[in-house]
């Protein structure tokens, strides 16, 4: 059963009268009611498909966080294969936070890393709600550093609230971790595809974001603060948080326009969390096309284009041109 978030509580007491109305049809077993339930059925889809193609900034920041989004085992279950986990930042310990591993894509071996938020208490718990700590970043630098050598392309998958802020991750050395991630991402010699999936939040989100292509779920969010952290410091109170994200530009089509993404890759009707593997399947094919393009790159050019591209957002400056197709120089 889906959960059903503020916004779609018309929806939801749609769905529950289409549920109620099968349940007393099977019940009863003699009662036609297939014209009103298809009408009802419609109905449904018609206002599940306006809800979403009207969404506020807040209301997407609510569907980034939707409790069954999709996570980076279902993205890593549905469209990459042959999984071999890496884990261990060799300095202190493995964070469960930002998972890494060499994975199969449309047949091209690749070292995916991403943010796992978990599904439940349990999971969550586990790997500490996708808030990366200092080994979870070192791990990733190691990654890329693997991948590097090896002349592997690096897809990262990115889903956080931010980096983890506790006391111990401060002592570890977060800050410096996050510089030195991100620091790796530049410099990689191999094509680096980034997705922001879901939350894309603040330098947790950018230590794996600093790519050659960074692409974006329709729906998903991605800001330098929450919208609770922004209105808390501006208004002092986190009940602004709408204001806030209307005035953040953190949807994917507002970052579009302003060159911090590249593309944004549409969703499933209502959201991702309605049909994961949809989804899935979408970024996949993005991510691969995207790789193309990338593949016939020299070294050299992919690390000037990504400093180049970085160093010009804010300034004014038209980012870098994307990468020819194959076969074209």
């Amino acid at each position: 059963m889906i959960s059903y978030l503020d916004f779609e509580k018309p929806l939801a007491e749609l769905d529950s009268r289409i549920t109620d109305l099968r349940t007393t049809a099977g019940e009863s077993g003699d009662v036609d009611i297939s014209s009103e339930l298809a009408r009802l059925e419609g109905k449904s889809a018609e206002m599940l498909g306006t809800l979403y193609a009207g969404l506020t900034p807040w209301q997407k920041t609510q569907v980034a966080r939707h409790p069954q989004r999709p996570h980076f085992r279902d993205y890593l279950s549905h469209a990459f294969q042959d999984w071999v986990p890496l884990g261990g930042d060799r300095l202190y310990g493995n964070d469960q936070a930002i998972m890494g591993g060499l994975a199969t894509l449309g047949g091209r071996r690749v070292m995916l890393i991403g943010h796992e938020k978990g599904h439940d208490t349990q999971t969550r718990i586990r790997h500490n709600f996708g808030m990366g700590k200092p080994e979870g970043y070192r791990k990733a630098i190691r990654l890329m550093e693997m991948a590097g050598r090896f002349g592997l392309p690096v897809v990262t998958l990115v889903d956080t609230s931010g980096a983890f802020p506790g006391i111990e991750a401060e002592e570890r050395g977060q800050a410096e971790a996050i510089a030195r991630s991100t620091e790796a991402c530049l410099a990689l010699p191999t094509p680096l595809v980034a997705a922001i999936v879901g939350e894309g939040g603040s330098g947790g989100a950018v230590a794996l974001a600093s790519a050659s292509r960074v692409l974006m779920f329709e729906h998903a969010v991605y800001s330098v603060i929450s919208p609770e952290g922004c209105a808390s410091i501006l208004w002092r109170t986190a009940e602004k948080a709408p204001q806030a994200a209307e005035a953040m530009r953190m949807t994917a089509q507002d970052l579009a326009e302003l060159g911090v993404i590249d593309r944004i890759v549409p969703e499933p009707r209502g959201g991702a969390q309605r049909d994961a593997r949809g989804a899935a399947l979408a970024l996949a094919d993005a991510i691969g096309e995207e790789l193309d393009l990338l593949g016939e790159v020299p070294p050299a050019d992919l690390r000037r284009q990504r400093e180049d591209r970085f160093l010009a957002m804010g300034m004014g400056v038209t980012p870098p041109a994307k990468p020819a197709k194959k076969g074209k120089r």
